[in-house]
């Protein structure tokens, strides 16, 4: 049975759905935005600060769930801009080790709250 995952730690979500799932084998996160759970606002002006956020709110959906970044094996990552690429593997890189999780990256027009980056993620348990 699949089992909601709740963090405060998180962004809360901001439509019908939830932070991510627990399928018991599987954690499935939504997509993370760059949201502080802590202001409720957007953190950071530049896609660095944007993806360091991201990915601390991914890495504590996932820690609720049961599991971490290490046991990551999918990504899909939105960006708003291509010319980021380099800089969020930069930042992504910091915090994934080999071996890396297999990764999308997707130039999309726009995304929720007008941010730069948004990654959902599919780790193990």
């Amino acid at each position: 049975m699949n089992k909601a995952i709740k963090t405060d730690k998180a962004p809360k979500a901001i439509g019908p759905y939830s932070q991510g799932i627990d399928t018991g084998m599987f954690i499935f996160s939504s997509g993370q935005i760059p949201i502080n759970p802590s202001s409720g606002e957007v953190a950071g002006e530049n896609i660095e600060e944007q993806t360091r956020q991201v990915l601390d709110n991914l890495k504590n959906v996932l820690l609720t769930g049961g599991s971490d970044l290490s046991k990551v094996i999918k990504t899909t990552v939105f960006i708003k801009d291509m010319n980021h690429f380099s800089k969020v593997n930069e930042i992504y890189a910091q915090y994934f080790s080999e071996p890396y999780p297999a990764s999308s990256c997707i130039e999309v027009s726009r995304l929720p709250w007008d941010v730069l980056i948004e990654i959902a993620a599919v780790a193990l348990k």
